[in-house]
């Protein structure tokens, strides 16, 4: 196999999940073949057979023996027991590649394989999962995590290399990131869609609708913006020192929902913080805002 191209490939999926179906259907796509996948609830079953046609079910010890790719798409804290499982039971053989997809892993996880003397990656899809045919074209728009063994340009020139043939930009991230890389994916995925349910909450309980089209083109604007300028998109009354609004607000939400205000007052904090560093805010009117964001109801 060449370093920087693999050759067609016999890949074996574990298992048919919302990403591994995905992303065996897009290796699929580039020439290579999916010989067996796993899966055991209705939902897994029945995305094989739509992104996966005609690839036999089997079980795991199965999927993997004998291919030449073994794909493991299973969440975080299943991986280390899967893959010690695997190596116990001799499924893993001398020359696989033997890929994870999670996030919070690096290639370490893999070491019970490793010892079998598979060539261990992590590539880690930056993007949410449907499970449905359009994150196979999600694919090409989205940048996957590379990690592999430090040193070993010729493994990390393969798992770049898979990653192309998905469609996908490649990024390399080093071992000992891993676990704050996942974090930062976590904390700006997981937690925006809570504060657009938060925000979209809110609106519905103030008798606007529909808020979901109402605040679609702010959040979209205000997203793209701090992607292109950084803290200079930051806009709004912490931003600007206008305290009496920031007073109006918490005072509002108080009464609605006291949770939210506590989330709305640690945001804020933050928000006038960043401003001040990007010279939006004097240092006077933010101290000013961080003291009404200090007073409790």
């Amino acid at each position: 196999m060449s370093a920087g191209r693999p050759a067609r490939l016999a890949i074996g999926v574990v298992s048919a999940g919302r990403v591994g179906a995905v992303v065996g259907a897009a290796w699929a796509a580039a020439g290579h073949r999916i010989v067996a996948t796993s899966g055991v609830s209705r939902a897994s079953v029945q995305r094989a057979e739509t992104l996966l046609p005609d690839v036999p079910l089997r079980p795991p010890d199965e999927v993997v023996a004998g291919v030449d790719l073994a794909l493991l798409a299973v969440p975080d804290d299943v991986l280390p027991g899967l893959v010690r499982g695997l190596a116990a039971a001799g499924s893993f053989r001398a020359g696989q590649i033997v890929v994870h997809t999670s996030g919070a892993h690096g290639v370490s996880v893999l070491a019970p394989a490793a010892e079998h003397g598979v060539l261990p990656l992590a590539l880690h899809p930056v993007m949410t999962f449907t499970g449905r045919t359009e994150d196979v074209a999600r694919l090409a728009a989205c940048s996957v995590g590379v990690t592999a063994t430090a040193g070993d340009e010729a493994a990390w020139s393969v798992g770049e290399a898979l990653v192309v043939e998905m469609g996908a930009e490649p990024v390399r991230v080093a071992e000992e990131v891993r676990p704050l890389y996942h974090t930062a994916l976590a904390h700006g995925a997981n937690h925006l869609v809570t504060l657009v349910r938060d925000c979209v909450e809110t609106l519905e309980r103030a008798g606007v609708r529909p808020a979901e089209r109402l605040v679609a083109p702010l959040l979209s604007a205000a997203l793209d913006n701090a992607l292109r300028h950084g803290d200079r998109a930051l806009t709004g009354p912490v931003a600007r020192g206008d305290v009496g609004t920031v007073r109006v607000h918490l005072r509002e939400l108080d009464a609605a929902d006291p949770d939210l205000a506590e989330t709305y007052r640690v945001l804020a904090g933050r928000t006038a913080h960043r401003a001040v560093d990007a010279g939006m805010l004097p240092d006077h009117a933010a101290h000013e805002v961080l003291e009404i964001l200090q007073e409790k109801p």
